[in-house]
């Protein structure tokens, strides 16, 4: 990045000020009102006015895609009642200027149209273009206007009336035309995990590995000889899902799925995205790595998607000395997890998904276009959610 205004506040841009001539913040420090100096996610209060500075874009908001481990805790909270939980989504939005759940610290992202794009914006975005937004709601500051009135508070997609303001640093997508928007978003809510599975398979099935890491079989394609085996804890869900295809398409030689229930299981099966499909509680963490070992385990790689805490101890057992373990899930405790694997002398490598690889979005709808059992899972989970019938082990 270039000189201090990068990446710091300008004349006329502090918090609570008006715009000015300068194009604020592109990290959007300008919008935060409390505590100052920290960054748009860790503050308290954001500042969602919609007159905008230079190098920001004002969203109308279509619609909210709550994070799994968010929308669970505000229905656990609430007791899944649909006026409570608008009651309770709109109150955290009206106290801080943005959707961050104070509890999970989590928000989720959303889809909408751009109202009016600063001269200066980097983005690429024009007034009309309807968009998906790439950067969670924690960090969003946003406004709701309908007081959430058309969500019955069973699903993680929330019709919403309101604005929502994109920084210079801001990520966003114009929605693809072929694929049902609640389809797409519900994709590009979770973009972030299949590309960095992606990667990391794809930077093992290219290397050398220890022993117990690898199937039978030419690096670098499935099935070959020295391929990673891949486990994905809950491959039965949205991300999961994305991410047990890119896992196969990186040069995965054996994936293992895990699911809660054989109900999930049965539909992953039918998918045909994994090579075996394990039930077991991912809480559970001496279960789960005896079930990941008994599929073909220990894995190179294990992906966890599951939006519950405690799989921390159990993705680190079902992993080969030498692996990775890639936390997708919100729920993730990172004690838990670097303790954890201290504590059984565990020599892994743990990442935490960040939701951003550069190129997610266009790899995740693709997969979705190129791999019918991930679009019936999607289908078939949206479905789930709009009945409010939802499986015990949720996935991010």
């Amino acid at each position: 990045m270039g000189d201090v205004t990068d990446v710091g506040d300008v004349a006329g841009s502090g918090p609570g000020s008006p715009p000015g001539p300068g194009p604020g913040s592109p990290l959007g420090l300008h919008r935060v009102l409390e505590p100052a100096g920290v960054l748009p996610q860790a503050a308290w209060k954001l500042d969602p006015r919609p007159s905008l500075w230079p190098d920001e874009v004002r969203v109308a908001v279509e619609r909210l895609n709550l994070d799994a481990a968010s929308f669970r805790q505000l229905r656990e909270a609430t007791g899944g009642a649909a006026a409570d939980m608008r009651a309770a989504v709109c109150t955290i939005v009206a106290e801080r200027g943005k959707m961050q759940n104070p509890v999970t610290g989590s928000g989720g992202m959303l889809t909408g149209v751009v109202e009016e794009a600063g001269p200066s914006s980097p983005l690429g975005l024009a007034a009309g273009d309807r968009i998906a937004t790439l950067v969670s709601l924690s960090l969003t500051p946003l406004v709701i206007t309908d007081g959430l009135a058309d969500w019955d508070g069973r699903s993680e997609q929330v019709p919403c009336r309101g604005h929502a303001i994109l920084f210079g640093r801001s990520i966003a997508t114009v929605l693809p035309p072929d694929l049902p928007g609640p389809l797409a978003l519900a994709v590009l809510d979770v973009a972030g995990a299949p590309a960095l599975t992606s990667r990391v398979v794809g930077q093992a099935a290219a290397g050398p590995g220890p022993s117990g890491l690898r199937t039978p079989g030419g690096p670098g394609t499935p099935g070959a000889p020295d391929a990673p085996v891949v486990a994905i804890i809950g491959a039965g869900g949205k991300s999961g899902s994305l991410s047990a295809a890119a896992a196969r398409e990186a040069g995965a030689g054996r994936v293992i799925g895990v699911v809660p229930a054989e109900a999930e299981g049965a539909a992953l099966r039918a998918a045909g995205l994994v090579d075996e499909v394990v039930v077991a509680d991912a809480r559970d963490p001496v279960a789960l790595a005896a079930a990941v070992r008994g599929a073909g385990g220990p894995a190179a790689v294990t992906v966890v998607c599951v939006d519950v805490p405690g799989c921390e101890g159990g993705a680190v057992l079902s992993t080969a000395d030498g692996g990775t373990v890639v936390f997708f899930s919100m729920a993730t405790s990172f004690t838990a997890a670097a303790l954890g694997a201290e504590g059984v002398a565990a020599d892994v490598t743990m990442l935490i998904g960040n939701g951003y690889v550069p190129g997610h979005a266009q790899l995740a709808l693709d997969l979705v276009r190129r791999e019918p059992g991930v679009r019936g899972l999607f289908e078939a989970r949206i479905s789930e959610e709009t009945r409010g019938n939802r499986p015990g082990l949720e996935e991010k």
